[in-house]
């Protein structure tokens, strides 16, 4: 998994959700800067129909990527626009109580992570099936969704380790769909 490169709404910290935010100029030139290792060229890429995504996948391999809608990022609903210091501000003991229910937090209009992890495992279960090495460029949320059922992560306790840009986050899917953590944050940027 590789997390799309960085888009306005990106550098503003805003939700970007289902809108469709592309790359931003900084973000072509910094995903021209990353390399995924050789052995990738030969796997199956496939990307979220967001632009963010499928630029960043075609940036990274070469080529066109085949589209999958389950991982495009979650839905924030009448949240995508905004940052989540305003909503906290705005909000405040609801958005903390909302923030609180993990897996069952749900933006106003929007998806449950829960819910973003029901589409996940019926294409893992597709993956593990075709065992074909995969390279997926997707979302944040659906990152932090997946690394949730990899490791029982519960969304409440704050994330063992950050996600960071530039990277790629292994995880092995077996033929029953299962997946598990192999490492995360594998640096991909040029040094």
């Amino acid at each position: 998994m590789i997390r799309h490169g960085p888009t306005a709404w990106n550098s503003e910290k805003r939700l970007q959700g289902h809108t469709d935010v592309p790359l931003s100029a900084e973000g072509r030139a910094v995903v021209s800067g990353w390399r995924v290792p050789a052995e990738l060229e030969a796997y199956r890429w496939v990307s979220s129909p967001l632009s963010r995504a499928t630029e960043t996948a075609k940036l990274l391999s070469a080529k066109q990527p085949e589209i999958e809608l389950r991982l495009t990022e979650m839905h924030y609903g009448d949240w995508e626009g905004r940052s989540l210091p305003e909503l906290r501000q705005s909000l405040g003991k609801e958005m903390a109580d909302n923030e609180a229910r993990g897996l069952d937090f749900q933006p106003d209009g929007g998806e449950r992570p829960r819910e973003v992890q029901d589409r996940l495992r019926s294409w893992l279960a597709e993956v593990g099936q075709v065992a074909e090495p995969t390279v997926a460029v997707s979302h944040h949320g659906v990152l932090r969704a997946l690394y949730s059922l990899a490791t029982g992560w519960n969304m409440i306790d704050p994330l063992p380790e950050k996600f960071r840009w530039g990277a790629m986050h292994c995880f092995h899917v077996s033929d029953g769909g299962t997946v598990h953590l192999d490492r995360i944050n594998v640096s991909i940027e040029l040094t």
